[in-house]
């Protein structure tokens, strides 16, 4: 047969293994990886770490909070409401 052009067998070849297999690259959404010095790996993890750390502990005492059936109020020290009995006079 007659030599097939490059461009062409490439896209043969492509669409061939379209057929054969699913298999698909997923789409790109974020940018692509970049080299870190491990100074700055070290305090993402830790950032990360933390950042874990804390959701977990919210997400027990809310666990914990419901299994005791308690409501969380907000607490104001600084409110109006607190400081109406602490009202201090001179007595001199």
């Amino acid at each position: 047969g007659s030599p097939v052009p490059p461009e062409e067998r490439r896209l043969r070849d492509k669409k061939h293994l379209d057929d054969v297999t699913a298999a698909r690259l997923p789409p790109l959404h974020h940018s692509p990886a970049k080299l870190l010095s491990i100074e700055e790996s070290i305090a993402i993890q830790i950032q990360q770490k933390e950042a874990y750390e804390e959701m977990q502990a919210k997400l027990a005492a809310q666990k914990l909070a419901e299994r005791l059936n308690i409501k969380m109020l907000r607490f104001e020290p600084e409110g109006e409401a607190s400081m109406q009995y602490r009202e201090v006079r001179d007595e001199d």
